[in-house]
């Protein structure tokens, strides 16, 4: 981690407002910030999902590059790096890793030794979420290849299995689509179990229409683009009921805010406890 990277302001939780959370090479405080919840074995979720995204002021995902990383800014890329050194698997879909760029998820030197402390490996899994659609050859020919959850239907299922490996493919369902939930409970049974979702807006969408989705962390980035730009989640249906939120810390840089919101998929916000937030 950059020691010279922006310090972040607390705005919430009020016991804190008014702090900073200085860069540090561990970034030990940001990280008990970000700590990543881990299901019980056996409880009611598999795994506990955690979507990170960005938006400019006027609710555009990317820039006119169709890009997120033109609506980046430091502030946003030093959390980044937290969230992805404390989870055990970065989530995307196959959109997402063609149109990104993606490959192998590395984790700055600094913060290796945090997830070793947790049992983690030195890096997380990158897992792809593809029913048919076609994996960049960086990927796939990579040294350490992503894991890639799928279908039985899927056309060059025995070509995919044979190019990385029969143990990186996970097959989650017969139908046309992948059974997110079948999915999210194969990555449990491998101890991956904190999962970081990190798009694109449809793969979110459909985490959040099967109330999959925990907690979102969600980057406001003081610019206006205007454009037909993508929101962070898109669905062609209202969520019914909706999800609701409560913020559990939002933090400040230079005109950046950075949310982590819990939220309760019943969308009873009666439901909330009245104790601390959670994490």
């Amino acid at each position: 981690m950059l020691v010279d990277a922006p310090p972040l302001d607390v705005l919430l939780p009020r016991h804190r407002a008014g702090t900073q959370v200085r860069p540090t090479a561990d970034e030990a405080d940001l990280t008990a910030l970000y700590a990543h919840p881990v299901p019980s074995p056996g409880g009611r979720r598999a795994a506990h999902v955690r979507a990170n995204m960005i938006s400019t002021l006027d609710g555009a995902a990317t820039g006119a590059d169709r890009l997120s990383g033109s609506i980046n800014n430091a502030a946003d890329h030093r959390v980044f790096s937290v969230l992805r050194a404390v989870t055990d698997v970065v989530l995307i879909g196959a959109g997402t890793a063609r149109d990104e760029g993606y490959t192998d998820v590395a984790v700055p030197a600094g913060l290796v030794p945090g997830r070793r402390a947790r049992g983690q490996q030195d890096r997380p899994e990158l897992v792809v979420v593809s029913a048919t659609g076609a994996l960049p050859d960086r990927l796939l020919d990579a040294e350490h290849p992503p894991l890639v959850l799928t279908t039985s239907r899927r056309p060059d299922l025995p070509a995919l299995q044979r190019r990385i490996g029969s143990d990186r493919v996970l097959v989650a369902g017969d139908g046309p689509t992948v059974d997110l939930a079948r999915g999210l409970g194969l990555l449990a049974d491998r101890g991956l179990r904190r999962v970081l979702a990190e798009g694109g807006p449809r793969l979110l969408g459909e985490l959040m229409r099967q109330r999959l989705v925990d907690e979102l962390c969600l980057t406001w980035s003081p610019l206006v683009v205007a454009g037909p730009a993508p929101r962070v989640i898109a669905a062609a249906d209202w969520l019914t009921p909706v999800v609701t939120a409560r913020p559990v810390h939002l933090l400040h840089a230079d005109g950046v805010l950075l949310g982590r919101w819990s939220l309760d998929p019943s969308g009873d916000p009666s439901s909330w406890s009245t104790t601390s937030p959670p994490g």
